[in-house]
């Protein structure tokens, strides 16, 4: 089957549009995949067996989306591409990633009438409440996330299938409309093999931390991650823990507010940021450390998702220390890989760490207990497998 994948940005890098359309590549389908770029990209190439189709866009497109359910004017735009897309490829199925651009497809497809599925990576019109545009004028009056709720809705019942990444999102999407479950369907972020099967050492990583207990935390550094709280809990933590390193690797526009609590606290010498680091040297620095924490606050899309990053660090045979998100608390005790604490609570997380430090064989237990379960259960090459049936069966 020709399979157009529909993506309103850049690519790459993307990690689950590439997993999911490498999959179904070795599948023996052929995936087409709509993307934009901004710059000097090649318009057309192929990367991994996709064929990247990318059309051109400009900052006045991209600040266009955020108003897309608002007015239609950016829907409008890529519903001009889309349908040039659909008539050079000759696709024979959709496949939208996330509902910002899904109007436009739906209207470049009313004469064509492909099937549809429609790929939901996040709870997006809960994740557009967090974004700090939306508290403050003049987002705030002019972008209604019930808006994106009303059309979320509407994008579900018009799909043929429904993709989304967790149990729980799943669950949340079921009880909302109870009468399109048949055809929602789990496809869950995980890690390929590859991740740790195949990656090369960086030894000075592991050299520079090989005297500290390293509690370490990957990926986006937004407020909303948490990781305040693993920052204030080191005021105690270093007093029983000497040889305590909070290393955090990545980066957010709002690193200024948790590097200003550092420096508050006295804590420079117990805190690295390394900022975002090459994906190449993550097995590195999950090699390096001890404890590895996801320490997210609670809300209606992180009680629905999980972190990639909490299957990398299992996949090394690490112990996790996860905030009480419904979620991920869940996928951690079912697997028993790892200790919970409450949301925010900075002495909760204090007491989880040192309960880790002090038993370095309950440490390797939990550690092996997750890579246990990553390597054989829960790896990109079988969670996949519900992906390649939906499209084995779409026109069944």
């Amino acid at each position: 089957m020709k399979i157009g994948m529909i993506l309103d940005a850049p690519f790459p890098p993307d990690p689950r549009v590439e997993n999911e359309a490498v999959s179904l590549v070795h599948n023996g389908h052929e995936v087409f995949l709509f993307c934009l770029k901004y710059g000097d990209e090649k318009v057309s190439e192929s990367i991994n067996g996709i064929q990247i189709k990318r059309y051109a866009s400009n900052k006045l497109e991209y600040k266009l989306s955020a108003l897309a359910y608002t007015i239609p004017l950016y829907s409008f735009l890529m519903q001009q591409k889309i349908s040039k897309f659909i008539k050079e490829t000759k696709i024979e199925a959709l496949h939208i990633h996330d509902i910002r651009i899904a109007e436009a497809v739906y209207n470049a497809n009313k004469k064509r009438n492909l099937p549809v599925v429609l790929d939901l990576h996040d709870n997006m019109p809960e994740v557009m409440k967090l974004y700090p545009h939306l508290q403050k004028f003049p987002g705030k009056y002019i972008i209604s996330p019930q808006k994106w709720k009303q059309k979320e809705e509407e994008f579900i019942r018009k799909a043929d299938k429904v993709i989304a990444v967790s149990p729980e999102f799943l669950e949340t999407l079921a009880t909302r409309l109870p009468s399109e479950k048949e055809k929602l369907v789990l496809v869950p972020n995980t890690i390929r093999k590859s991740f740790f099967e195949d990656y090369t050492v960086d030894e000075t990583i592991l050299e520079k931390y090989k005297n500290n207990f390293v509690i370490l935390y990957l990926g986006d550094t937004h407020l909303r991650r948490g990781i305040q709280t693993a920052i204030a809990a080191l005021t105690k933590l270093k007093d029983k823990i000497p040889e305590v390193k909070l290393v955090i690797v990545g980066k957010n526009t709002t690193d200024t507010i948790l590097k200003q609590q550092v420096k508050e606290l006295q804590l420079d010498a117990f805190v690295d940021f390394e900022g975002w680091q090459n994906v190449a040297l993550f097995q590195s620095y999950i090699l390096a450390s001890e404890i590895c924490i996801s320490p997210l606050h609670r809300n209606l899309q992180h009680d629905v998702a999980y972190a990639n990053k909490i299957f990398q660090y299992m996949s090394f045979a690490k112990p996790l220390l996860v905030s009480d998100a419904i979620a991920q608390k869940r996928l951690v005790e079912k697997v028993d890989a790892g200790l919970v604490h409450k949301e925010k609570d900075v002495k909760d997380f204090s007491n989880k760490v040192l309960a880790l430090y002090k038993s370095k064989p309950l440490r390797i237990e939990l550690g092996n207990n997750g890579k246990e379960f990553v390597q054989h259960e829960f790896c990109w090459e079988e969670t996949s497998k519900k992906l390649i049936k939906l499209y084995n069966n779409l026109y069944i």
